[in-house]
């Protein structure tokens, strides 16, 4: 569940790169070095309480039934925020050495961060690793390094287009299966109606996560990282798929065929349920943020899969992703390890609710590949089992690997889209002055950068 994922319903990024910035240098040697677990997991009477911090709808539901199934181990649940708010919260309280929960809710792109400083226990040392073939294997290299585990992976975001089949019929327009299709029809769409677009270009901070998942798609993988290996570090943010993707929207934005309003902006709300866009290129946690945003367009959407950069190709990319870690501040260690790995885990009745109520996609095989999800139908999509499509993207989803400042990277990316779209920058150079800026960053850190 990513919280810059869902514009109207979770809070909108916020930098938190000054103080990242502050302290990076200083734990990045302390995290190249030793470094124990704390707690010793001391017996005490009575089931163990353990407090989890996490912001997942309708979770107050899915703790009930944990604490309803598990006699030994009972989670006492705080919201503390939203996405920078909870790390924010979670990063003051690793530093002071007091105050961090047992259990915290982290998307997978803060996972380096958080572990940079020591901040997240090695969960392999308590079972977590037979939960490996459980899980899709993208997702679980993203929370793990060899045997090393420092979160569970709870849901995720394979990216799919969702389009309005009536203005489709309308305008006699083809669902595309390629990204040169989606041009010949954006063209079309805006010629038949200029006041129309095939769909809205994402280009403020609430939509970083969503150019990176198109860049994931088309081959960029921009961080080589593990924390095994700090402080090396590789970074190539302008590779080729990178800057096949601002390419090709630069040029979409240029001949106006896509609009550009903020994904956090009551006009794109506006656009989605008025027929102004055709497509809502999105996540597999988008039907639910489309749904309650656009309600008067009920039965009108379908899902399609993502246009492909060759045709009958199978490439994938995700948009948003979280998990469960464990910090170094419990006292729990084994009984905060149980938390994590089963609140969701494989349990049917915690991802009925995180399914119907929340619109989680999981990354649980057993729940993923299960008929009940697969085949669940969605009348708001006028009764398509649109988990025919997103399984398949989630099964198709290649590794990726984050960077410890992920933050600093996607307001750089943010910057620098906002300044191409003011024509004070060619698209063109977008990804090579975002490398400069990041690669000149990270060695300031304490990171030897490879390009």
């Amino acid at each position: 569940m990513s919280s810059n994922r869902r514009p109207k319903l979770r809070s909108v990024r916020r930098t938190a790169v000054a103080a990242t910035s502050a302290t990076l240098a200083g734990v990045l040697l302390a995290a190249c070095g030793g470094g124990s677990d704390s707690g010793s997991g001391a017996a005490s009477k009575g089931p163990v309480h353990i407090k989890v911090w996490a912001w997942y709808p309708q979770f107050k539901q899915v703790v009930a039934e944990f604490n309803k199934t598990h006699k030994d181990v009972q989670v006492d649940w705080v919201q503390a925020g939203v996405g920078q708010d909870e790390y924010t919260k979670l990063k003051t309280a690793l530093k002071a050495g007091q105050g961090a929960p047992d259990v915290v809710m982290l998307e997978f792109q803060e996972l380096p961060t958080i572990q940079l400083s020591k901040g997240l226990l090695d969960m392999g040392k308590y079972g977590a690793n037979a939960d490996k073939d459980k899980y899709v294997d993208w997702a679980w290299k993203q929370v793990s390094d060899g045997d090393h585990v420092y979160a569970i992976p709870v849901d995720g975001g394979p990216m799919a287009m969702m389009y309005r089949a009536d203005l489709f019929k309308k305008y006699k327009l083809k669902v595309p299966t390629t990204w040169a299709e989606f041009k010949e029809e954006a063209a079309k769409l805006h010629k038949a109606d200029p006041k129309a677009y095939m769909t809205d270009f994402g280009s403020d901070e609430t939509a970083a996560g969503w150019r990176q998942g198109l860049m994931w798609q088309a081959g960029s993988r921009p961080y080589t990282y593990a924390a095994s290996k700090l402080p090396d570090i590789g970074v190539k943010l302008n590779d080729a798929g990178a800057k096949k993707v601002y390419d090709y929207w630069g040029d979409l934005v240029k001949n106006k065929l896509v609009d550009t309003q903020s994904y956090a902006t009551t006009d794109f709300y506006n656009g989605l349920s008025s027929g102004k866009y055709a497509t809502y290129i999105a996540a597999g946690w988008g039907p639910g943020y489309l749904s309650s945003v656009a309600k008067k367009t009920a039965g009108k959407w379908r899902v399609a899969p993502l246009p492909q950069w060759t045709a009958g190709g199978n490439a994938q990319g995700d948009w948003g992703g979280s998990s469960f870690a464990v910090t170094t501040q419990t006292k729990h260690p084994k009984e905060a390890t149980q938390v994590a790995r089963e609140l969701f885990g494989t349990s049917e009745a915690a991802w009925k609710i995180g399914i119907d109520q929340a619109y989680l996609f999981p990354l649980s095989n057993p729940i993923l590949n299960g008929s009940y999800f697969r085949d669940k139908k969605y009348d708001f999509f006028g009764g398509q089992q649109i988990n025919k499509v997103f399984v398949p993207a989630a099964n198709g989803i290649g590794g990726f690997d984050w960077s410890p400042f992920q933050d600093f990277a996607y307001n750089t990316d943010t910057s620098e889209v906002g300044k191409a779209l003011q024509g004070q920058t060619a698209w063109s150079s977008v990804n090579d002055n975002v490398q400069d800026q990041v690669t000149s960053y990270a060695a300031k850190q304490g990171f030897k950068v490879s390009k």
